[in-house]
């Protein structure tokens, strides 16, 4: 990571940014003291420079620490990437400066827009013009880095003409309103919660894209893609842990061991490879058909790391570490599009194609 400080400060807040949200407040600042934010942002627009391949590598590190720290870096450095695609440059320069000092959070309220885009549900929030305005109802019923400090959050709305656009929403702004933090059985210390809109009059300056089907197709690829690095992550660590933790008999966890670390390093090559290309921008298939590889790994990681720890895991102290990473090995399988909702997706595709 940009900065090894972060790096001791998430080991010791690992078990509390998943159990608590007493540490809420220091999260977002801790990363982006850390330069977490900035990294794949050109240094033309305030950022570190390289690619949202380095962007994806870096929240893998902080999620071999702690799945919520990560969860919310995800939130954060994908809306900051929606701004850098957004023909809105005025938009981008009056929030990018506080976006990557921590100052203000950024929050991804696409999870809807996505599945619309995919076939898997309508938008939820909806504009109308009373002549002079825009005005927007509607609600986000997931919304992580809410923090109360200050966020901005993107919404897809559609639109009075029946075109969907994706806009820029304001906690301060009027007709806002956030709710209490979800009740997690984990990750509670991400400030997530639920946004309600309200007859909220839209500015033209607030406005990312235009033309969300035609936009989100562009940046969907960043979002899953990030998205997947959590993925990547969490399988390092509990793959680490359960070598670590081999001893006597443990021996015949080698060979599983080795084929999972290989089936993790051939999806992540594979994501990279689609990343560089821009091949997920024609065709999203194989980019879900990654994520649900995935989080398959993941879930045999945690599995091998159970196996290899043995009785151990089942203490408070030597298997906390464990404990926690099975929840979050937990949440994986549910981010949004879940994996049944991928999966649904992949077989209305094949459908359709026979």
């Amino acid at each position: 990571m940009a900065d090894p400080r972060c790096d001791g400060w998430l080991t010791e807040a690992a078990d509390a940014l998943d159990t608590g949200a007493t540490l809420c407040e220091d999260l977002l600042p801790r990363l982006a003291a850390a330069g977490l934010p900035a990294v794949g942002v050109p240094q033309a627009r305030g950022g570190a420079g390289g690619t949202v391949i380095d962007a994806l590598e870096a929240l893998s590190e902080v999620a071999s620490h702690s799945l919520a720290a990560a969860f919310v870096l995800w939130g954060h450095r994908t809306y900051i990437e929606y701004l850098l695609q957004s023909p809105n440059l005025a938009l981008a320069d009056a929030l990018l400066p506080d976006l990557l000092t921590g100052t203000q959070a950024g929050a991804t309220g696409l999870s809807n827009a996505m599945k619309h885009l995919a076939g898997m549900e309508p938008l939820q929030v909806t504009a109308v013009t009373d002549g002079t305005a825009l005005k927007v109802n509607g609600a986000l019923p997931w919304v992580t880095n809410l923090r109360p400090q200050g966020f901005h959050v993107a919404a897809a709305v559609d639109g009075p003409d029946g075109v969907p656009f994706v806009a820029s929403f304001a906690g301060t702004d009027g007709g806002v309103s956030r709710s209490d933090d979800l009740e997690l059985i984990g990750l509670r210390g991400t400030n997530t919660a639920a946004i309600t809109l309200a007859d909220v009059r839209l500015p033209a300056g607030r406005i990312i894209a235009v033309n969300a089907r035609e936009w989100l197709p562009r940046v969907r690829p960043a979002f899953a893609g990030l998205q997947c690095g959590m993925s990547i992550g969490l399988a390092r660590r509990a793959l680490a842990e359960a070598r670590d933790a081999g001893g006597a008999g443990r021996g015949i966890l080698a060979q599983p061991l080795s084929e999972t670390t290989q089936r993790l390093e051939a999806a992540q090559s594979a994501l990279f490879a689609g990343l560089r290309s821009r091949a997920f921008e024609a065709d999203v298939a194989p980019l879900f058909e990654i994520r649900i590889a995935l989080a398959e790994v993941v879930a045999e990681a945690v599995a091998l790391e159970l196996q290899a720890l043995g009785g151990k895991a089942y203490l408070a102290g030597p298997g906390r570490g464990f404990a926690r990473r099975s929840r979050e090995a937990a949440f994986i399988p549910v981010i949004t599009p879940s994996l049944v909702q991928l999966k649904t997706a992949l077989a209305k595709r094949r459908e359709q194609a026979a």
